[in-house]
């Protein structure tokens, strides 16, 4: 069985962020190298849960292409996300930019920049010529349960809008 894709160093700590360990904890400090498994070479992440001590690892193919970050955060290329379906994204948007300080533009900049990313991640899961994410973009239990609670927030318009908007707020500058 081939092994999950990540794209971009990114998107492979976001996927390990949402993966707790059994006992619920996400705190774990990774450490990543490349290693061969059955003579391919893999992006291998270990390390200790905080919480409960237990040893933890996950193997990742690796990208056709190589993402070159240009900006952070830098989740991956053209092509959609095969580690986080579209409502994953769109949790992670919500969630990320639900917790954007309060202080000013200028704190809540980095923050926001993650929220964008995440809604260009939802937005490639749109295929060209269509206007919404199609069912088959959902394959997690959260990612089903976001769709599920607002599916009109899944059509290529709604997507932009809220994405524009999170860019807007992201470079306001304080005067």
């Amino acid at each position: 069985m081939p092994l999950p894709v990540a794209r971009s160093r990114d998107e492979a700590f976001l996927y390990l962020d949402l993966s707790p360990c059994a006992c619920g904890s996400a705190d774990t400090a990774w450490e990543s190298g490349l290693v061969t498994v059955a003579g391919e070479p893999v992006s291998r992440y270990t390390g200790t849960c905080s919480g409960c001590g237990a040893a933890r690892e996950f193997l990742f193919g690796l990208p056709e292409r190589e993402v070159a970050p240009t900006r952070f955060p830098a989740f991956g290329g053209p092509e959609p996300s095969r580690l986080l379906d579209a409502g994953e994204w769109l949790w992670v948007a919500d969630t990320v930019a639900g917790n954007a300080p309060a202080g000013g533009p200028d704190e809540a900049a980095p923050v926001l920049a993650v929220a964008v990313a995440a809604m260009e991640e939802v937005v490639k899961f749109v295929p060209p010529g269509q206007d919404e994410v199609p069912g088959e973009a959902f394959w997690t239990e959260r990612g089903r349960r976001v769709r599920d609670a607002g599916p009109g927030r899944f059509r290529l318009d709604r997507l932009l809008v809220v994405r524009d908007a999170y860019r807007s707020l992201a470079t306001q500058k304080t005067t």
